[in-house]
C-alpha cells in the first residue's frame, strides 16, 4: 500500500478502496470491519468541506468575497494584509487549509503586481539611462581636457561639469531613494506571501472542519471514550474561536511590523510619489476586477445559501444546551 501512495502506480481514489478487497481476501480483516472505516462521521464531515469548497472554486465566489474584504478594509499595505488574511481565515473555518490558500494567492499576486507593478520598473529604467548619460557626458567632458581648447571653451566647459555635478548628486539621493523604495516593496510582497498561509493555518482552528488534523482528534477521542460526546462542533467553535481571532491579530501585527508594512517610529513619514501612485492603482484594480465579477449569479446565491445552511446545520446538529436536530433520528 504505501508503495502506491507513494508512487501513485494506481489512481490514488483506487489505492484508498484497495483494503476493501484486498483485506477481507488476505485474511487481514473481515468487512464487516473494514467497510466501516469509510463510513465514519469524521470522513463525511471532511468530505462535505471539499465538496463545498469546490463548489465556491467552481463559481468565483471566494473571489467575490476577497475582493468586497479589500475594497472595504483599503489598499495601503498593512490594511492589505489585513483583509487578506481576514478572509483567508474566514475561508479556513469551513475549507481545508490547503484548498484556502490556492484560492487565495492568485488574488493576492494580482494585488501584489497592481501595487507594485510596471511602473517602477519603467521609473528605474528611465532614471538609470538618465545616469548612463550623465556618465558618458562626464567621460567625454573628461576627455576633451587632452587637448587644446579656447579660453571660451574651457569657461563653458567649466559650467557644465558644476551643473553636472549637481545633477550627479540628484541622481545619487534619487538611486538611494529608490534602493530603499525597492526594499520596502520586497518586504510588502513577502509579507502578503507568508500571511495567507499563516492565516490559514490559525482559521483552521476555530472550528472541527476547518483542518484534518481537528476532525482526526475527534475520530481518536470517539474510539478511545465512545461515551464523551463533550466534544461537537459547537463547544469547539465557543473554545477555539476566541483563540482564533487573537492569534489572527497577533500574526497580523508581527507579520505587518517585521515587514515593514507598519512602522514602529513615533515620526510619521511621508509616501513617495511612486508609493501614492501605486496604492492607487491597487485601488483601481481591485474595483475594476470587482465590476469584472458582474451581478451575482444564481448559482452565486445557491453556493452561498448552501454554505450559510452548512454552517448552521454543523452548529444546531447537538449544541447540548438545546436539543439539536440529530435528536430528531433515532441513533444508529
Amino acid at each position: 500500500m504505501a508503495f502506491f501512495w507513494c508512487t501513485e502506480a494506481l489512481p490514488l481514489a483506487v489505492t484508498a478502496m484497495l483494503p476493501i478487497v484486498l483485506f477481507p481476501f488476505m485474511g487481514i480483516l473481515p468487512s464487516s470491519k473494514v467497510c466501516p472505516q469509510y463510513f465514519l462521521d469524521t470522513n463525511f464531515l471532511f468530505l462535505s468541506g471539499l465538496l463545498m469548497a469546490a463548489a465556491i472554486e467552481e463559481w468565483n465566489l471566494h473571489r467575490r468575497i476577497a475582493l468586497k474584504v479589500l475594497m472595504l478594509v483599503g489598499v495601503q499595505p498593512a490594511r492589505l494584509i489585513l483583509g487578506m488574511m481576514m478572509t483567508t481565515a474566514f475561508l479556513s473555518m469551513w475549507l481545508s487549509n490547503t484548498a484556502s490558500t490556492a484560492m487565495m494567492l492568485p488574488i493576492a499576486n494580482a494585488i501584489l503586481k497592481s501595487l507594485f507593478g510596471e511602473k517602477f520598473n519603467e521609473e528605474k529604467g528611465t532614471k538609470a539611462n538618465n545616469m548612463n548619460l550623465i556618465f558618458c557626458l562626464s567621460a567625454a567632458m573628461q576627455e576633451n581636457r587632452l587637448h587644446s581648447v579656447s579660453t571660451e571653451l574651457q569657461l563653458l566647459t567649466a559650467i557644465e561639469e558644476k551643473e553636472l555635478a549637481e545633477k550627479l548628486e540628484i541622481s545619487s539621493d534619487m538611486h538611494k531613494d529608490m534602493e530603499k523604495e525597492r526594499e520596502y516593496q520586497n518586504r510588502v510582497w513577502k509579507a502578503f506571501l507568508i500571511s495567507i498561509p499563516y492565516s490559514a493555518s490559525i482559521g483552521g482552528t476555530a472550528t472541527l472542519t476547518g483542518t484534518a488534523p481537528n476532525l482526526i482528534l475527534l475520530g481518536q477521542l470517539k474510539s478511545f471514550f465512545p461515551g464523551c460526546d463533550v466534544v461537537n462542533f459547537g463547544s469547539w467553535f465557543v473554545f477555539a474561536f476566541p483563540l482564533m481571532i487573537i492569534f489572527l491579530i497577533l500574526g497580523w501585527l508581527w507579520i505587518s511590523i517585521l515587514h515593514g508594512a507598519i512602522s514602529l517610529s513615533c515620526r510619521r513619514k511621508k509616501k513617495s510619489d511612486i508609493r501614492v501612485d501605486a496604492e492607487a492603482k491597487a485601488k483601481e484594480v481591485i474595483k475594476e476586477d470587482y465590476r469584472k465579477l458582474g451581478p451575482t449569479i444564481f448559482a452565486e446565491k445557491a453556493v452561498f445559501f448552501f454554505f450559510c445552511l452548512f454552517a448552521i446545520l454543523l452548529f444546531t446538529r447537538d449544541p447540548k444546551f438545546i436539543p439539536g436536530w440529530a435528536s430528531a433520528f433515532t441513533p444508529g
